[in-house]
């Protein structure tokens, strides 16, 4: 092109002319030459941009292209190299992302687009650009994890709400069930190594695992951690006090972070790296905490403590509703004077009894109690004398019977207790401890000193050659005997034997 006056220098230099078209284009123009036995490889053209994005002299990259192959990240030079030899054998249009080092000496992602074009001596030569685009790598990650944190809260609110329907709708007495399934569930949504529930002691000195969740291929840790005394934990203590008195998340990034000590030793020897523990509170008070463990190094979410809490919250929430059910329960089949059972608790655990009876051929026995001239006592001393003297009768069946034994209040001042497992010999000496004991205690009203009998009646399946389908034979036989009893004089037992003085 001839030079024209007034419109500056010719532009018959057509690599003056690219030139200088290169400085209008953010990126970087080439022409990119690759031999035919893949031996050198050199830029033919490259806009002078290349050193001030990449710090690469344009002559020396004339000369060779591996300056900026060597730029190019190491994770991604491989892909680099793939996408080339792509484009080399199908001459289609090469297109690739990597992450180049820039100037500044850290690394940022460019795309490039080339179209080739075989020579007659084989080699090939690309034209094309590539051009920063770290911007957009940066809100496309941005979308990303917009997009992954609404799908984790969603995930998050459905595991919540799954979890707070099946408490909900939980039956009296699958507490423990239901707090394993939320364990299994937080743990596996979280990826932890465990996730575990503990329950303090009232004075906070000793805690118990009570609930425990653990990975697969992971130690479980609750057959050690039960009646565990915390006394010589100073920095748990410490950790205790926080979430008591302040609500307080206690969480441990790393295991070395707290002091030598027993808790560091203890933790070090379960394995744990770092942990979560978030206080849960029933009636008000925090009675334990809930907590996951990783047995591993692991970048938590900084709004971690508060997912967590929320999980704490469904705990406490659930364990306080069945502590409302307990006592409910607890109001309703306890006599509320003496604490023991009443009938409507006594007469389903007798049909329970007298089923296993007949089903594993087991003993059963069942004594009834009458307080010898009890209306006297109400009548010389009033009411409140006579519930005294209740409830020490009461404590003394407890402590002459075992745990097994089903001790209930029949209904004013008679009282049942329903053995099984024991024949009538075994029986017989218990019930006369009870005698005994009652005939030896000091019931005191005001400072005045009853003296008070018992008399008892008992009757075994033995009795009516065979278990009953119902109660209501035994009851009756054993309430004839107690009868007896009275007739006899009081202060003694009949059975099928007869009578029988202590």
């Amino acid at each position: 092109m001839a030079e024209q006056s007034g419109l500056g220098p010719s532009y018959t230099d057509s690599d003056f002319f690219f030139r200088k078209l290169a400085l209008g284009i953010p990126g970087v123009l080439f022409t990119y030459w690759l031999s035919a036995d893949r031996a050198s490889h050199r830029y033919l053209f490259v806009s002078d941009q290349v050193y001030s994005i990449l710090g690469i002299d344009p002559a020396v990259l004339r000369r060779n292209a591996g300056m900026v192959f060597s730029a190019v990240h190491p994770e991604d030079a491989e892909g680099v190299k793939a996408s080339i030899e792509a484009s080399l054998r199908a001459l289609t249009l090469w297109r690739c992302q990597a992450r180049v080092r820039v100037n500044a000496g850290h690394y940022e992602w460019f795309e490039a687009h080339a179209a080739p074009e075989r020579q007659m001596d084989g080699s090939t030569v690309w034209y094309g650009q590539f051009h920063n685009i770290q911007h957009y790598k940066e809100l496309e990650h941005l979308l990303r994890e917009r997009e992954a944190e609404s799908a984790f809260q969603a995930d998050f609110q459905k595991v919540i709400s799954r979890l707070s329907t099946q408490f909900i709708n939980h039956a009296f007495g699958t507490i423990d069930e239901c707090i394993c399934e939320l364990l299994k569930a937080i743990g596996e949504f979280f990826a932890v190594d465990r996730a575990y529930l503990y329950e303090f002691s009232s004075d906070y000195c000793v805690m118990d695992n009570t609930h425990e969740w653990c990975a697969a291929g992971v130690q479980p840790l609750i057959n050690s951690q039960r009646r565990v005394p915390t006394d010589d934990f100073e920095w748990w203590q410490r950790k205790i006090d926080e979430m008591v008195s302040g609500n307080r998340v206690v969480f441990v990034p790393g295991i070395e972070q707290i002091p030598v000590g027993p808790e560091r030793t203890m933790l070090e020897e379960q394995g744990v790296c770092s942990m979560f523990c978030v206080p849960v509170r029933v009636g008000g008070v925090v009675s334990g905490f809930f907590g996951v463990d990783s047995l591993r190094k692991r970048a938590w979410r900084e709004d971690q403590a508060d997912l967590l809490i929320i999980v704490s919250g469904l705990i406490s929430g659930a364990l306080e509703r069945n502590r409302l059910e307990s006592e409910l329960l607890n109001q309703s089949i306890r006599d509320p004077l003496t604490a023991l059972h009443n009938r409507r608790y006594l007469m389903p655990r007798l049909d329970e009894m007298l089923s296993r009876a007949n089903r594993y051929r087991e003993p059963f026995t069942l004594a009834m109690f009458d307080l010898d001239r009890f209306k006297r006592i109400n009548d010389s001393i009033g009411h409140l004398g006579g519930d005294v003297c209740l409830r020490a009768f009461a404590d003394i069946l407890l402590e002459q019977t075992r745990g097994v034994d089903v001790v209930a209040r029949f209904g004013g001042e008679e009282f049942v207790v329903a053995f099984s497992g024991i024949g009538p010999l075994d029986v017989r000496l218990t019930v006369e401890r009870i005698i005994s004991a009652v005939r030896s205690h000091d019931f005191v009203f005001k400072g005045q000193r009853l003296p008070l009998t018992v008399s008892a009646g008992v009757a075994g399946i033995e009795d009516l050659g065979g278990a009953p389908d119902s109660p209501d034979p035994i009851i009756g036989l054993a309430d004839e005997r107690l009868y007896a009893a009275k007739q006899a004089g009081r202060d003694c037992i009949v059975d099928a034997s007869g009578v029988s003085r202590i």
